[in-house]
């Protein structure tokens, strides 16, 4: 297996772990997940988050637009023994027709909403594939966090390890990746998240205008995959830093939020 097979491997199984461990958990407080459940992930990856929905039996359609993640995935799953209730799809979400896969009672979105151009065209866009009672699962670093910016995945081992750094102003930044001999592609990649990247008031408004309302919500002083990565155990922002808006964004690793479609304002 090639090294870089190798690596997306061990992230399956880190996605996988903590996804067992808390993303279920997180869900079942809200709605129960059973072997009747139909799941879509949007933006699935290999598919590491859904191999825990497939393991309970559950009907899973993942979504992706990397042809390679989408053939690992394929790869990864194919002596599944549920692999009959699995489709993968290498698609953009906004070419796939409700009609096609119909509608779920459970999406699910880790990682990936602060990639994401036009957050309110996606939201809006989304609640074609819930259920009326379905609900969403997302799970993502908000924008100010040490590394909002994803600089983690920086080829200098010096920068990859600075917190806060996406922060500077955006030529600040740009010289700060070229000083640091970073690829233009790399360089791109993390304006990118520059222009993404969705702090948590931003994610409530963007939902609350588009028609949802938060069913719960947690933020993580240390986020849950740590545990998987780094061997740390989870840590619930505190009540005292929770309660200062503006102080705690720079200290919130993750926010796990479930929400649904507000029926009594839109």
């Amino acid at each position: 297996m090639q090294k870089r097979q190798l690596q997306r491997d061990q992230y399956f199984q880190e996605q996988s772990r903590t996804t067992s461990n808390y993303v279920i958990p997180f869900i079942n407080e809200v709605k129960k997940v059973s072997g009747n459940s139909r799941i879509l992930e949007i933006g699935c990856g290999e598919g590491g988050n859904i191999k825990p929905f497939l393991d309970l039996g559950c009907e899973c359609v993942g979504i992706d637009l990397s042809t390679l993640k989408i053939d690992l995935a394929v790869e990864f799953f194919s002596k599944h023994p549920n692999r009959s209730n699995l489709r993968l799809m290498l698609e953009d979400i906004y070419d796939v027709p409700e009609e096609e896969i119909g509608q779920f009672d459970i999406i699910i979105m880790r990682d990936v909403i602060e990639h994401i151009h036009n957050q309110d065209r996606f939201m809006a866009h989304m609640k074609q594939y819930l259920k009326k009672d379905g609900i969403v699962f997302l799970g993502f670093p908000p924008w100010q966090m040490p590394f909002g910016g994803h600089q983690q995945s920086l080829k200098n081992k010096y920068l990859s390890k600075v917190p806060y750094t996406h922060l500077l102003p955006r030529s600040l930044y740009t010289s700060l990746l070229r000083l640091g001999n970073e690829s233009e592609a790399m360089i791109e990649g993390r304006l990118e998240i520059v222009d993404t990247g969705i702090s948590i008031e931003r994610f409530r408004k963007v939902a609350h205008d588009n028609g949802y309302k938060t069913d719960k919500e947690r933020l993580y002083f240390l986020n849950p995959n740590y545990e998987a990565k780094f061997g740390l155990k989870p840590m619930k922002q505190t009540k005292f830093l929770t309660a200062i808006p503006h102080l705690r964004n720079f200290f919130v690793t993750c926010m796990y939020t479930i929400i649904s479609q507000d029926y009594n304002t839109h």
